[in-house]
């Protein structure tokens, strides 16, 4: 006994036909339905070049539409065909053009003759399935359908509304219970023959010819009822993405195809060369494998459907820019923001770069220009540190950094002079590390020749720029580590602080600061703050600086490092 091959063809025909010879070869049967919509040229050249063997034919064609009653036809018309001039066939297989044998024909045959009364046919209720993606479960047999999913999707979106407003409900056959399934299964003679002898045909295919896609339905509901052994499982491996669409295999699939064991696979692109001749080979240079078992490469597709869905974190790009709030992570990896430690401290960033034992950057989002670790004008990514270029799109320019220097954390300063259009970007990003020391953009105003009118309106501005964002640090939307001081707390002790936040940068390191960086000459800070209110304009964020016009108790060891001893 041997087996049946039916081929259902729309495009690639010559790769139809090397498989079809191939399956020839090896002593089975193929029948073959080449859509009428084919071109009679392309379909003549097919029919010549297989026109030397006997144990090839074609059937009857038809117009197939996909998720129509169609598809079925022309399966029943080749299955007929089959069953009528092929007596030795005991089961019959169907496949596409796509399709592609994995293993060697005659292990296919032995495979079958251990199992010669099993139905291999996917056949699930719908109550059980969960990958009927964006389509219908029960109501693909309770309302007609009558108008193409694809060509008249206007047409079929408005009929089953129409049907759900008056409660239509179709009624289903007596005795039938609807099951679901993949449309590439392997019936037996027995199962099949009942099928297309049934005295209820003609009631089943008046029924069916309504129903939603009755490829995954018609054979996966009958075959419940005629056979006498079914393995719910496809003897083809197919595997589908998260929208519902066939995976098509290619070349550097050949060892993912191999370790998968099945006996055919679809969908094949039809220049994939070295797959046709690997797997099209004599059996005597392919292997024996074991029981099919495409849940080894399960795995692999969950990756690469994830991937494709929800992309790599922190990674935008032209072709998937995710929507805001919904990407798999706003940046790829940890980042440090250091809010008003460059006016408090000379040269804080060298400071910070020994510390963490890298590079840290100045302002990025300077007005003027990104201030690019050691001066540096083009940066990883070749970002380059023209402001222009920045702020066309601030959030992006974040994410290149990140993104284009991963392995490496980056630190940079910020402050209210900076441009603030990544506040709530950077606020709601579990990635970042955001320390505050609240109004120290005070002290180079105070150093700033100016007359004071002018330096209290930008006072009056900064403060206000540094209030919202304070604001946002607040929300109960942020995500991202946050530690605010004001700068009367920061300077009685900073170097706890510091040595909490060098921790969180490194927590491996075991060596622990004993050298703060050097602060800025704070003499007459207080007398400053008090000049400001005097003018009327109220400073806030700075803390409680009691002895105003007197030195602070940091100003003792001003303008030298603090020592831990």
């Amino acid at each position: 006994m041997t087996v049946g091959f039916i081929m259902m063809c729309h495009t690639a025909l010559d790769r139809a036909a090397q498989v079809a010879r191939f399956m020839a070869e090896a002593g089975c049967p193929v029948v073959i339905h080449v859509d009428k919509r084919v071109r009679h040229r392309s379909y003549d050249k097919l029919v010549a070049a297989l026109s030397d063997i006997d144990t090839i034919s074609f059937s009857e064609r038809f117009a197939c539409d996909w998720g129509t009653w169609s598809l079925v036809a022309a399966t029943q018309a080749a299955s007929e065909q089959m069953l009528a001039r092929n007596k030795a066939v005991r089961h019959v297989f169907l496949a596409s053009g796509a399709c592609l044998p994995l293993r060697p024909l005659p292990e296919l045959i032995a495979y079958l003759d251990a199992r010669p009364t099993t139905d291999f046919i996917e056949s699930v209720t719908t109550a059980d399935v969960g990958w009927t993606i964006g389509g219908l479960d029960v109501e693909r047999f309770t309302l007609r359908f009558p108008f193409s999913w694809r060509k008249q999707r206007m047409a079929f979106d408005f009929y089953v509304r129409l049907q759900r407003r008056f409660r239509f409900k179709r009624r289903i056959p007596e005795g039938l219970d609807p099951h679901l399934g993949s449309q590439w299964w392997c019936l037996t003679r027995q199962t099949l023959s009942a099928i297309l002898e049934d005295p209820k045909r003609r009631a089943y295919d008046r029924y069916f010819r309504r129903v939603w896609i009755p490829d995954e339905s018609y054979f996966q509901t009958l075959a419940r009822i005629y056979s006498t052994q079914i393995e719910s499982r496809s003897l083809t491996l197919s595997k589908f993405d998260y929208q519902g669409k066939p995976h098509t295999f290619y070349d550097d699939h050949l060892q993912l195809l191999r370790r998968s064991d099945c006996f055919m696979a679809r969908k094949i692109w039809p220049k994939a060369d070295r797959l046709y001749r690997a797997f099209l080979s004599p059996s005597s240079e392919q292997a024996a494998r074991a029981e099919p078992n495409p849940g080894k490469i399960d795995r692999l597709f969950a990756k690469a459907a994830e991937r494709r869905v929800r992309g790599r974190a922190g990674l935008y790009m032209q072709s998937r820019y995710p929507v805001q709030d919904h990407e798999n992570g706003k940046t790829c990896a940890r980042y440090s923001v250091f809010h008003g430690f460059s006016d408090l401290f000379e040269n804080f960033d060298i400071w910070l770069s020994k510390a963490i034992g890298g590079r840290v950057h100045g302002h990025i989002f300077d007005p003027e220009r990104v201030e690019f670790s050691g001066g540096e004008k083009i940066y990883n990514g070749a970002l380059t540190d023209s402001a222009a270029l920045r702020d066309y799109n601030p959030k992006s320019f974040l994410t290149n950094l990140i993104w284009n220097t991963r392995g490496e954390h980056q630190c940079f300063q910020f402050g209210p002079r900076d441009n603030q259009d990544c506040n709530w970007f950077m606020a709601t990003d579990p990635n970042a590390q955001i320390s505050v020391v609240s109004g120290t953009w005070a002290i180079p105003l105070m150093r700033q020749n100016s007359n004071f009118s002018e330096i209290r309106r930008e006072a009056a501005r900064l403060q206000k720029i540094e209030k919202e964002h304070l604001d946002i640090l607040g929300t109960m939307y942020v995500k991202a580590r946050v530690r605010v001081w004001t700068m009367a707390e920061f300077i009685e002790n900073p170097m706890e602080p510091l040595q909490a936040i060098i921790d969180e940068i490194r927590p491996r390191a075991t060596r622990r600061l004993t050298e703060a960086p050097r602060m800025v000459d704070l003499t007459g800070f207080g007398q400053f703050l008090q000049n400001l209110k005097n003018q009327g304009m109220q400073p806030t964020v700075m803390g409680d600086f009691a002895n105003v016009g007197e030195p602070q108790p940091a100003d003792r060891d001003r303008g030298r490092p603090y020592i831990v001893r």
